[in-house]
């Protein structure tokens, strides 16, 4: 008499099914093991990379930083000649060095707006202009400046539209820059200069409705005679 078969339960096909899916992902990884350990190389080359690039970008900001912090002295005393080519007798590096070796930092973007800053007072005009369209950095009372920089290096090119338009968004890059007020000026006096009086009016009246505290909304006023209010 035949033996009457056991009844499968569901716990045992369950176990069954993970011994058989254990077995075919051991088989496949003997058999792929050369190619999946190719894979698992080359993404860990990708991350070692990733580590290496954000470690150097961290050490060069740093490197970057010390000179700056060496150079800048020689700017605020007047040198400018100097802070821009640096001081050999004091192992000063100079600003156009600094840009040069590590323009991709944060520190090395803040160069760049003192580099453009010393190449107009240099009367350099065309290097200044490079110097503010190159900055890439991420802060935004920086960025405003640079764009300003590029405005007012625009001005001295008597390109008076492009320069107002460049100060216009300069005010727009933060709501909280001190300086907002005062590029808004330099736009409405930019436009009055091309004697298109109603771009003017508009960026005089921002003055007067949005920064009332500040020292440029008493000077607005004579500029907008002109405007006819």
């Amino acid at each position: 008499m035949l033996e009457r078969r056991k009844k499968i339960s569901k716990k045992q096909i369950k176990e069954d099914k993970l011994v058989t899916t254990y077995y075919q992902v051991q088989n496949f990884i003997l058999a792929n093991q050369a190619r999946l350990l190719i894979g698992i190389a080359a993404i860990a080359l990708v991350v070692v990379a990733i580590v290496l690039f954000a470690n150097k970008r961290a050490s060069d900001n740093q490197n970057a930083a010390g000179l700056l912090a060496k150079v800048i002295p020689l700017y605020e005393s007047g040198s400018f000649k100097e802070a821009v080519e640096g001081q050999p007798q004091t192992n000063t590096v100079g600003l156009k060095k600094i840009v040069g070796d590590f323009g991709g930092t944060e520190s090395g973007n803040t160069a760049k707006i003192l580099l453009g800053n010393a190449y107009i007072l240099l009367n350099n005009n065309d290097d200044a202009y490079k110097a503010f369209d190159d900055y890439s950095g991420s802060n935004p009372l920086l960025k405003a400046t640079a764009l300003a920089g590029k405005a007012g290096c625009l001005e001295i090119r008597k390109e008076f539209e492009k320069a107002a338009d460049l100060y216009r968004d300069a005010s727009k890059i933060s709501k909280i820059n001190p300086a907002n007020a005062e590029y808004l000026l330099k736009a409405g006096i930019d436009y009055l200069n091309i004697g298109k009086k109603d771009e003017a009016k508009s960026v005089f009246e921002i003055i007067k409705k949005d920064y009332k505290t500040s020292s440029t909304f008493y000077d607005v006023d004579r500029y907008m005679l002109q405007v006819g209010s």
